[in-house]
């Protein structure tokens, strides 16, 4: 590798560092919704606006992110975006409520929507054809580290708390609190980090700023041949006459048809399976398994590590054997994931036993109603939880939840965790990191900014839908049946993959363009 490649590799890292706090700020929130559920006294629709309430902005920001970007710059809305990831943390850790707590989370969202979408395109813009794939793919790949740590740091913190005198006395009930506030420092050094890459290569040039963009091209590209190189993005933007009023009824012309109806399904697709369900809620997951709180934030970070390798696994492969068949095979083993996790907790019984008497929690032992529930099965989780709500009240099932399902539930809970685990690295070596690089790909330069903006609204409305009902969804539908649902729709995933998704490996953006848009 050149020099020039070394230095794309390294502006490539720096700029995917949003990715690595996009992935922490979304995730951080799992480790946070047991304690604000009882301290803030929740319900399960509040606690699932909690967690996607932060999406709902970062919806707006894709909305709005690509043509400010157009106007003023990928580098100038990722530093911005900065900023707003730093002052949501703050603001997160000293919210004194509920309300002050999803502001927060919303500002938060803002720096998410943006960076989430222009740190992407900023890469693919000055990365040569070869290497596109695996540059645009460090963007995933810090999102996924920046989940692991996220995970790791919300596990870090709950044994400082429950474990060590000296911390114990400073973060009883506050460990939540500096849980979201720790994202305050990868916030300040990406801000800094982004004054030492350069503007984006295309964006130059769609603002006539050749001279300049000739500049980057020479520092970046192995090509000799930089003027030509010039001339072939010009050509490429010859037949935008109004660049920075480009409106969104353009966007629906017939002829960008095909690539925006792969665009949209892609999108849906990537979230429509539960994947944030499983990152968000990671350690409410594996409490419905029966393994405890402790436990349940162990085993997040196992999500974290196989996240990390799968992603690292697809990047080497993207470019290889192309993005096509990275889909087709990661698709087909999250329908499987799916199914198995479905049928696993259909299985599933709940009775407490005498033998488990000496194990329950002091406030329930002791209850006069302890009788009503006592060796008594329950043939799902609907009908237990339900249970506990009519028998001891809602507040104080809620926050015994774990521990009672823990004592009761008869389940195969390896398997479970296989399938959890299996449908991580599925969605890491395909879904994950290839629907950002197609959508860098598609769409051609006319109308890249706003196309990516529109299909990341997209995107980000299903995230959070299946963020706000999750909640509700295991409390109200079960375990099972809602797993079947993001089983079924990864079914359908495949078939439209299989028939519709083209192949993009070692194609230059223009050359898309034209094999794409006629």
């Amino acid at each position: 590798m050149n020099e020039n490649k070394y230095k794309i590799v390294y502006i490539s890292l720096i700029v995917a560092l949003g990715g690595l706090l996009m992935g922490f700020d979304a995730s951080v929130i799992s480790g946070v919704i047991k304690f604000i559920e009882i301290d803030f006294n929740l319900s399960k629709i509040q606690l699932g606006w909690a967690v996607s309430s932060l999406t709902l902005t970062s919806t707006l920001a894709m909305f709005i992110a690509g043509p400010l970007s157009d106007k003023y710059g990928r580098r100038l809305i990722l530093k911005y975006s900065a900023i707003l990831y730093a002052i949501s943390a703050i603001y997160s850790a000293l919210s004194i409520n509920f309300t002050h707590l999803i502001i927060a989370r919303m500002i938060g969202g803002l720096g998410v929507g943006s960076s989430l979408i222009i740190a992407p395109m900023y890469i693919a813009e000055n990365s040569p054809p070869k290497i596109r794939g695996r540059m645009v793919s460090f963007n995933q790949l810090n999102i996924v580290i920046g989940i692991s740590l996220a995970f790791f740091s919300n596990y870090f913190i709950l044994n400082l708390s429950n474990n060590d005198i000296f911390y114990n006395s400073i973060l009883n009930n506050n460990s939540w609190r500096i849980m979201l506030g720790v994202e305050f420092i990868p916030a300040i050094l990406y801000l800094i980090a982004l004054f030492f890459v350069p503007k984006s290569v295309r964006w130059l040039i769609m603002n006539n700023k050749v001279s300049e963009a000739k500049k980057v091209i020479k520092s970046l590209s192995t090509s000799t041949n930089i003027d030509d190189e010039i001339k072939e993005i010009q050509f490429s933007l010859s037949t935008e006459t109004n660049e920075n009023k480009f409106n969104y009824k353009e966007l629906f012309n017939p002829i960008f048809n095909k690539i925006l109806i792969i665009g949209i399904v892609i999108a849906i697709l990537q979230q429509i399976t539960g994947i944030n369900s499983v990152f968000f809620y990671a350690p409410m997951i594996f409490e419905q398994t029966g393994i405890g709180t402790n436990a349940s934030f162990s085993q997040a970070i196992l999500i974290g590590v196989i996240n990390i390798i799968f992603t690292v696994l697809a990047i080497s492969l993207i470019d290889k054997i192309g993005r096509r068949p990275l889909l087709i095979f990661g698709v087909t083993l999250i329908t499987i994931s799916m199914l198995t996790l479905s049928y696993s907790f259909n299985k599933a019984t709940y009775k407490i036993s005498d033998d488990s008497f000496l194990n329950l929690p002091e406030e329930i032992a002791n209850s006069e109603k302890i009788d009503k529930i006592l060796n008594i099965e329950y043939s799902n989780d609907i009908l237990f939880k339900q249970a506990l709500k009519d028998i001891f009240g809602e507040k104080i099932a809620n926050k015994y939840e774990s521990d009672l399902i823990k004592l009761a539930i008869k389940a195969n809970s390896l398997i479970i965790l296989i399938a959890i685990l299996s449908f991580v690295a599925s969605f890491a070596i395909s879904l994950g990191p290839v629907m950002w690089v197609l959508l860098s790909e598609l769409f051609p330069n006319k109308i890249r900014g706003i196309a990516i903006s529109f299909v990341g609204l997209i995107n980000s409305s299903v995230s959070f839908v299946v963020q706000f009902l999750f909640p509700w969804e295991l409390s109200n539908l079960g375990s099972s049946l809602t797993f079947l649902i993001y089983g079924l729709f990864a079914l359908l995933g495949i078939i439209f993959v299989y028939f519709k998704i083209p192949e993009t490996k070692g194609k230059s953006l223009e050359d898309l363009e034209k094999l794409l848009v006629k």
